[in-house]
């Protein structure tokens, strides 16, 4: 929980004042040496790899409290590395709930704000960027500034979807809305990615729903789930459906089996904290790659007896030090609603790669980041299609077919999220965005020793070359690296060891 829970509201902005003074001071001898530097925050939800050195970095990580909760305003105050379980428990204890929540329940507030995040409510209020009302930040020169629509708002703006390369984000007002107890879930069973977009398209126009997304589980079946905030307990005799304890279900498991108990929609009634993490067990359905590696049975029990492993935080450091980050397609798309089941017909026919998810969100196009092909779109709601699953072994094969897949992407005038893998060249990349608005905007606020966005997510052309098990930075020999599963047991064994994985020790 956070600190905020045992420390006066007083002497936590004293001693956030104190660790961004500190932070300033570091940043300004960065500045002054004319030394490049970069951020750790301490911990990622990203599947890009990092690899920092502790005197090239600005450390960040302390910045985890809930500074103030304002009921009457309706607003949070937090610093960047509040996770999104603080977040909401927090604001539910003053019967509110940010409009936009983050899935996995490690997202920090400063990742969805810098990282293009969205979620079932996005449809409905944007990306989570757009909830936030106003930011301090240290710029690359040390000085400390607020943003807001009123003050800076050119950096207010650039700053989102920005992952960090114009400043250090060191505090975040978040806009929350009145919360509900539970909410009600219905599922609606479709049978062609033909009509789980029109349900979707269709769905959003009902001023009714708070949350909308949708899986596909093969290309004739799928599910799309609206839900309501509601008061309502579930009727006398049944129990509200739960799915973040050891014996609940995973939700996409739970989810097909609503789906097929008829062509009718089904309801559940869930506590509204159950709903907002449904996909942290699991990691949405990616943890059921980890059974087939380990070649653990998928059922019931196992999943029970291995909970602990199976939520997003520790998934996702097993992932990393493990290296099988660079065997798996993970890419979120945003897809314009008319070219969404042409896309899915691509996934099927080149990759095979189910359940999808579909997740409908209105996107923010006055950020300075967002590409040009935005300017020209007259309908601002696009179709996210998540595509995660397992790709080829040898690091230039795997390269191709993502390679191969962006290109897709650009063909249908889709948008890729960057917080996974990229694979654009340097003038590709720029062709997308709008480089010129983007460094005038670095230039003005002196963040030249910063990387650029580019920088931060471009492909390492060395590891590309090679195959995954030679991108490592371990010394266990080749040849017992190779052996199954060895790796994955590595990953296992690191996770556990530390949480400090992408520092150098």
């Amino acid at each position: 929980m956070s600190d905020s829970l045992a420390t006066s509201s007083t002497e936590l902005k004293n001693s956030h004042d104190a660790r961004v003074n500190a932070i300033a001071a570091a940043v300004r001898g960065f500045h002054e040496r004319g030394k490049d530097f970069r951020i750790y925050h301490g911990s990622t939800n990203s599947t890009r790899t990092a690899d920092f050195r502790r005197d090239q970095i600005v450390d960040t990580s302390g910045l985890r409290n809930v500074l103030d909760v304002d009921a009457e305003r309706k607003t949070i105050l937090v610093e960047p590395n509040v996770p999104m379980d603080d977040l909401v428990d927090t604001s539910l204890r003053h019967g509110l709930v940010p409009p936009v929540v983050m899935e996995f329940p490690g997202i920090t507030v400063g990742g969805g704000y810098a990282g293009t995040s969205g979620e079932s409510s996005s449809f409905k209020y944007g990306l989570f960027e757009r909830t936030v009302l106003w930011v301090e930040i240290v710029l690359a020169n040390g000085d400390v500034v607020t943003a807001s629509a009123s003050e800076r708002e050119d950096l207010w703006r650039g700053a989102r979807s920005s992952f960090g390369t114009l400043g250090v984000t060191t505090l975040l007002e978040v806009q929350l809305i009145d919360a509900k107890p539970y909410v009600q879930l219905s599922y609606h069973p479709v049978f062609s990615a033909t009509e789980a977009v029109k349900r979707i398209r269709a769905e959003v126009d009902n001023p009714s729903n708070d949350f909308i997304d949708g899986i596909l589980f093969t290309k004739k079946s799928g599910v799309v789930m609206t839900g309501r905030l509601v008061d309502r307990t579930p009727p006398l005799g049944t129990k509200p459906q739960r799915f973040t304890r050891a014996a609940d279900p995973w939700f996409y498991l739970h989810a097909q089996r609503m789906m097929s108990k008829s062509s009718k929609p089904s309801v559940d009634i869930i506590p509204v904290t159950d709903y907002l993490f449904r996909y942290d067990r699991g990691a949405f359905w990616t943890g059921k790659y980890a059974f087939l590696y380990f070649m653990v049975p998928f059922i019931f029990l196992m999943r029970w007896f291995l909970n602990t492993f199976m939520h997003t935080r520790v998934m996702y450091h097993a992932l990393h030090q493990s290296g099988h980050a660079d065997r798996y397609i993970v890419q979120d798309i945003g897809m314009p609603y008319k070219r969404a089941e042409e896309f899915v017909n691509y996934v099927d026919a080149n990759f095979g790669l189910y359940p999808l998810w579909l997740c409908p969100v209105k996107l923010s196009p006055d950020s300075v980041l967002r590409p040009r092909a935005c300017s020209q779109m007259t309908d601002k709601n696009m179709l996210n299609i998540g595509v995660w699953g397992p790709g080829p072994t040898d690091g230039q094969r795997f390269a191709e077919v993502n390679r191969k897949f962006e290109r897709k992407i650009l063909e249908l005038n889709g948008l890729k999220c960057l917080y996974a893998k990229t694979y654009y060249t340097e003038e590709e990349f720029w062709e997308i965005y709008d480089r010129n608005s983007y460094e005038s905007l670095r230039s003005k606020y002196h963040a030249s020793l910063l990387p650029t966005i580019y920088d931060k997510v471009k492909p390492n052309h060395s590891t590309m070359k090679r195959s995954w098990v030679e991108n490592r930075s371990h010394r266990i020999p080749d040849f017992v690296w190779r052996l199954w599963p060895v790796s994955g047991l590595y990953g296992v064994w690191k996770t556990i060891a530390s949480q400090d994985y992408l520092l150098e020790r």
